[in-house]
């Protein structure tokens, strides 16, 4: 009995490191898209998209401005489920060259309930990026 407690112990310590190396590996990971952003500043999403081989976005929360509220200048990319989204989840904030009215972003967040699917590729994909910001 007691070498079955061990083994439990040690089986959760174990799941618990593996998923905090994930979470910093995914970090890492998106950390060198921004650091090669000249990459993809200037051009379509969908190039950024498609070099993400690894992980994709599993939401997308679109920011209007305080002063332009029909207007979204950046969208917030999170690498998470809904859930976990409010949680000091790792996002990629991509800053539009040219921000999106607030009723076409706002359509796909409540179509979809804010999950990114195929449609917000589509949709996303043809916007031009202006800046990358990887943060937790």
């Amino acid at each position: 009995m007691k070498n079955l407690k061990k083994i439990i112990t040690l089986f959760i310590l174990t799941v618990g490191i593996c998923k905090i190396n994930a979470q910093l590996d995914t970090l890492n990971y998106l950390k060198q898209f921004e650091l090669n952003k000249s990459n993809y500043i200037g051009q379509p999403f969908s190039k950024l998209l498609n070099e993400m081989t690894q992980i994709q976005p599993k939401t997308a929360w679109s920011i209007s401005t305080e002063r332009k509220k029909n207007i979204s200048a950046n969208t917030r990319f999170k690498f998470t489920t809904i859930d976990l989204s409010f949680h000091n989840a790792i996002t990629l904030l991509i800053k539009w060259q040219a921000p999106i009215p607030r009723d076409q972003t706002k359509f796909y967040e409540q179509k979809n309930a804010f999950y990114f699917t195929n449609e917000e590729k589509a949709f996303y994909g043809s916007k031009i990026v202006k800046d990358i910001i990887i943060y937790r």
